[in-house]
């Protein structure tokens, strides 16, 4: 029996009218069981392809086309990191951006919300909590749809909510949903149960498709699910020390790749059409390593001296920005060379970065931390020949002027004096954790909190200073939260 595919999702377009609805059949679900492969000597770093294991197929008839469409309505137009081992103190003398007084929480503590997520262009995020999953727009703010996977007082009683029979023997019939992928704007989700209940099991991806709302293919592996990232063309699955790549279509396995630990499932993949590059932890402490499918080729770079927290990488697959666990600066750089492009300073104080996220027009860089705020620098890289970028030569440093009697204290003045600093900031509650993106509306950025809140505000590029908070929402009303 030939093995059924699911048909690439690339090329229909999110504009695309969404299809006449098709009377739902009652046919067996196929899913298609790929499981994770034994383990595999260390890949060459030029190979592109791994072996793939035999999936177990169930017998049954053809299953219904799978076919993407536009379920969504579109979106309007230094000195201490030298030594950066992890038993190191950093100065806390030097001014901290977000120092000052602290915003009061704004909301409840969301105790309902187990996972956060952007779509890829950012006009969209998502939520996972422990009944469902639920679907945003960014501007302007609204919730698009949720989806209620399991028995729960506080699920609302509306045709909104989808509501399904307890799974048996998977979280007591929970519906926890610990992560939820979206792929762009369209029907095809990517979801792993979570929490104390899961709705699926914590080490299988389920391949959702809201339109007929219900899974039509799954992804099993020995493991739990860090992290799982979509293109048109690909599923990434993040374990904690291993990576699997598989063609969106048919589900089959291409590359696999060995990772230090990586319990926070960081990982990152390119959005655009044609060359694939992904930037995942490298084996090492302090490296990263990115996989350029295109051109056939791996490089590795030693970002920090300490274990890498945090990156982030462009849509075109050009930047990588990285932050280490000390979480005092973040570095740029070149993606196809591996070179140092640009450093900026979060602050003096260790933090732990949540999220960096690049502007489209690569002029900017957001970033956000426990320490409560949302930063902005200004990137200065010629973006123009990502193959020979240089670093720019850092700007004059803003030290209060010497007399020639002390010109002899510049040569050992820390380097956070001469450091790259936050051109426009954004004060939030200190410890909770927040995502940051830009907006599609110029000079904003959206904030999404673990805390149920929502905020969009704008910053000043010539300025600089606090930004102005445009709206603020709770995602998760007080009603929605358990009792």
């Amino acid at each position: 029996m030939a093995t059924p595919a699911l048909p690439n999702p690339s090329p229909l377009l999110d504009d695309a009218p969404p299809p006449e609805p098709k009377p739902r059949r009652e046919t067996k679900v196929w899913k298609p069981k790929v499981r994770e492969p034994a383990a595999a000597a260390a890949q060459d770093p030029d190979a592109q392809d791994a072996e793939e294991p035999e999936p177990e197929q169930d017998e049954g008839p053809e299953p219904p086309p799978l076919l993407p469409t536009d379920a969504i309505e579109p979106t309007p137009s230094g000195a201490e990191e030298d030594a950066d081992a992890d038993d190191s103190s950093s100065v806390s003398s030097a001014p901290d951006a977000s120092a000052g007084g602290k915003t009061e929480r704004p909301f409840p503590a969301a105790t309902d919300l187990l996972h956060i997520s952007y779509n890829q262009d950012y006009g969209c995020f998502a939520a996972g909590t422990k009944t469902g999953f639920r679907i945003y727009n960014c501007d302007p703010f609204r919730e698009i749809f949720r989806r209620d996977l399991g028995p729960s007082p506080a699920a609302p009683d509306n045709d909104q909510a989808l509501h399904q029979p307890p799974v048996v023997g998977v979280g007591g019939g929970g519906g926890g949903i610990g992560v939820v992928e979206m792929l762009f704007r369209c029907n095809i989700l990517a979801l792993v149960g979570g929490g104390d209940a899961p709705h699926y099991p914590p080490n299988k991806v389920m391949i959702w498709d809201d339109h007929q709302s219900r899974c039509i293919g799954e992804l099993s592996f020995k493991s739990p699910v860090r992290g799982v990232r979509l293109r048109r063309d690909r599923i990434v699955v993040v374990l904690e020390n291993k990576i699997f790549v598989y063609n969106f279509a048919d589900l089959k396995l291409v590359h696999q790749i060995e990772t230090a630990p990586n319990p926070k499932g960081l990982c990152s993949v390119s959005q655009q059409p044609g060359s694939i590059v992904l930037v995942c932890p490298g084996a090492q402490k302090g490296q990263i390593r990115v996989e350029h499918y295109g051109a056939r080729k791996t490089k590795f770079i030693n970002a920090h001296a300490s274990r890498v927290a945090c990156f982030a990488l462009s849509q075109d697959g050009r930047l990588i920005a990285t932050a280490s666990t000390k979480g005092t600066l973040v570095r740029i750089f070149n993606a196809a060379e591996g070179n140092l492009l640009q450093e900026v300073r979060r602050g003096a104080d260790r933090a732990e970065i949540y999220s960096l996220a690049f502007s489209n027009n690569l002029q900017y860089l957001a970033v956000s931390s426990d320490k409560g705020t949302i930063h902005v620098f200004n990137l200065k890289i010629n973006v123009g020949l990502t193959t020979n970028d240089k670093p720019l030569p850092a700007p004059e440093a803003d030290v209060p002027h010497m007399s020639p009697s002390f010109s002899f204290i510049k040569g050992v003045l820390p380097k956070y004096f001469h450091s790259e600093w936050s051109v426009a900031q954004f004060r939030l509650h200190e410890g909770e954790q927040y995502i940051v993106a830009f907006g599609h509306e110029k000079n904003t950025v959206a904030v999404v909190g673990m805390d149920g809140s929502f905020y969009r505000c704008q910053f000043d590029p010539v300025n600089g200073g606090e930004m102005q908070q445009l709206e603020c929402h709770n995602f998760l009303k007080p009603s929605d939260q358990p009792q």
